[in-house]
């Protein structure tokens, strides 16, 4: 009989694929040191067991989509989310769901800024979204949060929030930006990625945050990412210690397989 206590995730939520020579947003907050092509990307799933992946839009390239597009002609295996201006057409929109594009990325968490998202050029794309059966991804600072996330709600997209809300590390559990996130799984229209533990300090508190997630939601709409290639982490990370990092968080194989497994086919390939 196969050991299905030590399988690996079906699915990788959330990983970026990029080389050296792409074109860098103007606000940028990161200058990847080597490239982390699709090539490579494809080789270590395949390596670990993978069988499906999800590109996240990299905010470190803007709007610009084109490598992104060609990936998942290339591969049929993966899907994509994008960053888009809220001017663009549902025609546009249309032909990237074709491609393989599954939903749009909001990364405003960097931004000391963030765009209007009550206003009518947002709320209408954010319409078009719902009206394609995508989500919106997003990760924004927790005194935002309320606002971005009434807006999405009301539009009838899903959302899907990134690395556990990425709380604070100094308030733990209590970190309100991680509160919200809570209230909107129990709400029931958001799904959350396991991932980015790293980036915690320490990085053992990726336990606490995701057994609150278990506790509340029996492993539903939650999914798993190994947020390869670990912008501004690279040469501390492996990838093999992302995927061993989901048995230290969820300690239950069933609910293993059903975070790295069929949550994610649900959300993002069907």
């Amino acid at each position: 009989m196969a050991d299905t206590d030590n399988e690996p995730p079906l699915v990788d939520t959330h990983f970026h694929i990029y080389t050296t020579d792409l074109p860098l947003a103007p606000n940028a907050w990161h200058r990847p040191p080597e490239d982390a092509g699709v090539d490579r990307l494809i080789g270590l799933l395949d390596e670990h067991g993978i069988a499906l992946g999800v590109v996240a839009a990299a905010s470190l390239h803007g709007e610009y989509n084109d490598h992104v597009r060609d990936a998942l002609r290339r591969y049929r295996r993966l899907r994509a989310t994008a960053i888009v201006s809220p001017s663009i057409s549902i025609y546009e929109l249309e032909r990237m769901r074709d491609d393989g594009f599954v939903g749009i990325r909001l990364m405003w968490r960097t931004l000391d800024q963030a765009p209007d998202i009550t206003s009518p050029e947002y709320r209408r794309l954010l319409r078009r979204v719902a009206d394609l059966g995508w989500h919106v991804h997003l990760i924004e600072r927790a005194d935002r949060l309320p606002v971005m996330m009434e807006e999405i709600a009301a539009s009838g997209a899903r959302m899907v929030i990134d690395h556990m809300g990425m709380p604070d590390s100094a308030r733990g559990v209590d970190d309100p930006g991680f509160r919200l996130v809570l209230d909107a799984l129990e709400r029931g229209n958001a799904w959350v990625k396991l991932s980015a533990g790293y980036r915690f300090r320490p990085p053992s508190l990726a336990i606490d945050f995701s057994r609150d997630l278990l506790r509340l939601t029996g492993g539903e709409r939650l999914v798993w990412a190994s947020d390869w290639p670990f912008a501004a982490f690279e040469g501390r990370v492996t990838y093999g210690e992302t995927v061993a990092a989901l048995s230290e968080w969820v300690p239950d194989p069933a609910m293993r397989r059903r975070i790295g497994g069929r949550n994610a086919l649900e959300l993002y390939f069907m």
